[in-house]
């Protein structure tokens, strides 16, 4: 009898995989994102789909994860690394330009746009993505309020109004850059939005 040797193949490469279904969620978000996409892209059964990843769910989780670890990290990045709040954020914006714009891979910010559309069934998606875009506005909050401690920010300036505001500048330029807005024109968009920094008086 002919042993039928059932699951994924030898030559699987789990994170060759991973990749191409992030390129899938990033473009079509997490609903428009079917288990027969991903195994068609993947080249894999759905067996071995569940067997390498789980469910949908558990693969998303994955691929936000592993989005924030690698094409995402920019923002934290620029953040830790300037010693200046102000360079900080203006590193963290013009990065984003170049990001959003890379025609190497899906426009805009996965973590933004993943979950515009969804379900009554897929709420708990729509609501992980949305705790990490709130944590985002907590780190920003944060590297604000360690600034207005050391002194480096002006006095009366609020961190966490401009911890919001520069949240929605980055998440307009991800939107803008789903719709086509070119890497200059989003440069140029986070110099203008860098124009609203607070400067202290006599400076």
């Amino acid at each position: 009898m002919t042993m039928t040797r059932r699951g994924r193949p030898r030559s699987f490469d789990r994170e060759a995989a991973l990749v191409q279904a992030t390129r899938l969620f990033w473009e079509h978000g997490y609903e428009g994102t079917s288990i027969a996409d991903l195994t068609r892209t993947l080249g894999i059964s759905p067996p071995s789909l569940y067997a390498a990843f789980g469910d949908k769910r558990t693969l998303f989780t994955e691929v936000v994860d592993r989005y924030g670890g690698t094409f995402g990290a920019f923002m934290g990045r620029a953040l830790e690394e300037e010693s200046d709040a102000r360079a900080g954020f203006a590193r963290m914006l013009r990065e984003a330009a170049t990001s959003y714009t890379d025609p190497g891979h899906p426009a805009g910010c996965l973590v933004i746009t993943a979950a515009i559309n969804y379900s009554a069934q897929t709420a708990d998606v729509e609501r992980g993505l949305r705790e990490r875009r709130v944590a985002n506005v907590h780190d920003f909050e944060r590297r604000l309020a360690d600034a207005e401690k050391a002194g480096t920010l002006p006095e009366g300036a609020e961190p966490r109004a401009l911890a919001v505001y520069f949240a929605a500048v980055v998440q307009g330029m991800s939107q803008q850059a789903r719709d086509g807005a070119s890497a200059t024109e989003l440069e140029r968009v986070a110099e203008l939005a860098m124009s609203v920094w607070p400067v202290r008086k006599g400076a």
